[in-house]
This record gives C-alpha cells, sequence and structure tokens, in this order.
C-alpha cells in the first residue's frame, strides 16, 4: 500500500498527463530518442522536458539506455492509437483532461456540494461540452465502447422492437446493439452537433437508424418500445434527474419501458467517479436501490435489475 505521501502527490499524475498532453508516447514508439530531439518534435525546453522525463523513467513509465528514452509497457497506453484510448483522456487540453483538473477545488465542492468546474473556468461543464462536441462525443464513444458488450449481454434489446438512446452520444452503444439484434431498429437523441455525428455513424444501417436533435428536459421522441439513458442519470442532481425521466416517460407513455444503465455493481458505486462527476456537474453515482427510488419518484414501476459485468440495468415501466 502505498504512503499517505505518495497517495498525495500531484507530481506523478500531472507528468503522466503532461506526457499525454506532448504525445511522448508516439514519438518514441517510433523510435528510441534523445531528450534534445524529442523536445524539437514537441516544441518545449529541454531543460525541463529532461526534468520531465527523468521523473517517468523513474516511476516506470520510460526507460533510459545512453542518452535515448524508450516506452515501457506501462507507458504504452500512452499511445494515441492505442486501444484503451488512455491519452485522449489523460490529456488536460481535452474535456475530460479540463475537468479532471477541475479537482484542485474539490474542497469547493464538499464544503458546498456544487460543481468546481465553473469555479476553475468561467463557465459550467455542459457550455464547455457543447463548444468542444467533438472532442466530447468521441471520448464518451471510447468510454461506452468498453461497456457496450456487457450492456448488450444484459437484456434482449431485440424483443424491443426499437429503441431511443437517449443521450445517446455518437451512436456507439446504438451501433452495437444493431448488430447484435439484427431484428431491432433505433434512434439517438442527443444535442445537435452530436446528433449529426450520430446519424453519420449510423448511415451503414440505413432506414433502421437514426438520430434526431433535441433536449430531454423538454421533449423526446414517442412510442418507442423501450428508451435507453446510459451514464446519464449519474450526471444530474436528483430534480434534474427526476424531471428526465418524467420527461421520457411521458414519452413512453403508459405501459411504456425505461432503462437506467449505470456502471455499478448492486449499491457498490466507484468512489473516483462519483467525486469526479461531484466536480465536473454535480453529479452523483447511485446504486441499483438508489435508482429504483430515483424512478419511483419520478412516477416509474421498477420491474426489474439486469446485470452484467460492471453494468447494471434497471428497468422501469410507466404505469
Amino acid at each position: 500500500m502505498p504512503g499517505i505521501w505518495e497517495l498525495a502527490d500531484l507530481i506523478t499524475p500531472m507528468a503522466i498527463r503532461t506526457a499525454a498532453h506532448l504525445r511522448l508516447a508516439d514519438h518514441l514508439a517510433k523510435a528510441p530518442r534523445a531528450a534534445s530531439d524529442l523536445a524539437e518534435l514537441t516544441a518545449t525546453d529541454e531543460d525541463a522536458l529532461t526534468r520531465l522525463l527523468a521523473h517517468l523513467v523513474h516511476i516506470g513509465v520510460l526507460e533510459r539506455s545512453g542518452d535515448r528514452y524508450h516506452l515501457t509497457d506501462l507507458g504504452d497506453p500512452l499511445r494515441d492509437d492505442h486501444p484503451d484510448g488512455f491519452r485522449a483522456f489523460a490529456d488536460p487540453a481535452s474535456m475530460i483532461g479540463r475537468g479532471d483538473l477541475a479537482l484542485i477545488h474539490l474542497p469547493h465542492s464538499v464544503k458546498t456540494g456544487e460543481a468546481a468546474y465553473p469555479r476553475l473556468y468561467g463557465a459550467d461543464f455542459w457550455a464547455d461540452a457543447r463548444a468542444q462536441a467533438a472532442d466530447y462525443d468521441h471520448q464518451m464513444g471510447l468510454d461506452v465502447s468498453a461497456d457496450a458488450p456487457d450492456i448488450a449481454d444484459a437484456f434482449d434489446w431485440g424483443s424491443l422492437g426499437h429503441v431511443v438512446d437517449v443521450g445517446g452520444g455518437d451512436g456507439t452503444l446504438l451501433e452495437v446493439l444493431l448488430d447484435r439484434f439484427p431484428e431491432l431498429t433505433g434512434q439517438v437523441f442527443d444535442q445537435p452537433a452530436t446528433a449529426a455525428t450520430a446519424a453519420r455513424r449510423l448511415e451503414r444501417f440505413g432506414p433502421r437508424a437514426s438520430a434526431v436533435a433535441g433536449s430531454f428536459f423538454e421533449k423526446v421522441p414517442a412510442k418507442a418500445g423501450g428508451y435507453l439513458l446510459t451514464a446519464i442519470v449519474h450526471d444530474w442532481d436528483e430534480p434534474k434527474s427526476i424531471a428526465i425521466l418524467r420527461t421520457v416517460a411521458e414519452a413512453a407513455g403508459p405501459g411504456g419501458r425505461v432503462f437506467v444503465i449505470e456502471k455499478v455493481t448492486g449499491d457498490q458505486v466507484g468512489t473516483r467517479m462519483n467525486l469526479r462527476i461531484l466536480v465536473y456537474m454535480t453529479g452523483k453515482e447511485r446504486g441499483v436501490t438508489e435508482l429504483a427510488a430515483l424512478g419511483t419518484t419520478a412516477g416509474l414501476d421498477h420491474v426489474a435489475t439486469h446485470a452484467s459485468g460492471s453494468m447494471s440495468v434497471v428497468e422501469f415501466r410507466v404505469p
């Protein structure tokens, strides 16, 4: 177990994030390089970069042979083309990277219960996410792609006939479901720029898939066989979460089915993510019991919970 000083240290995480920002792994994946070469390639100060490289060697992200540095297995996920997608998430210039930097104001969030992101950047997270939609959608697509197989395994989605993926991002999840269930049709519902990205992604499905723009606080496409909300409810506080669920319930109509999908196992929630989304946007991770209670407050009946891997699909019906 690391000591308290190691746990509290900010140097190592910021060194790794700086390496991600400078794309050092991409340069070193091509060939081992000297600090002078890397400084030229990254437009950085050679002395300052050498200090960074020394710490990356110390923590095992890089190794040094003579005057040249090369990647280790530990550092390999810093490559931009690595399937984990880690580099984009760690880069302080990306939406998620920017959000993580707001954790320096965690004391403010803990004292007030409010997001810290606006305290650092002067605008709320969602305003910046809309302004950087392509970057944010890409990162969320990478995130959901890791969970999509578990979601697909959790339920017979084809039995619903037609689904609306509410806040469905760039269409990554719907694409997986349409491939898995040939009888299924679906529609992504999201902000205009994001819906346009999803429409392009789903073109290969022809009439089986579409995307439409709108706000889930106002109105959602009506009368689908099922409505999916994947990692949506956890982004919002209780009043806004209830408002979203009520809007979806109205669209679903009596007997309609609503599926709240979150990365939780029973009532166990991720402690890191719980703090992260507090700081980003006053969100909250909720276990199955709390999600069921939230749905009940919104006027839905909790009928089942379907679990697969790290995902829980909480199924509701409209009375």
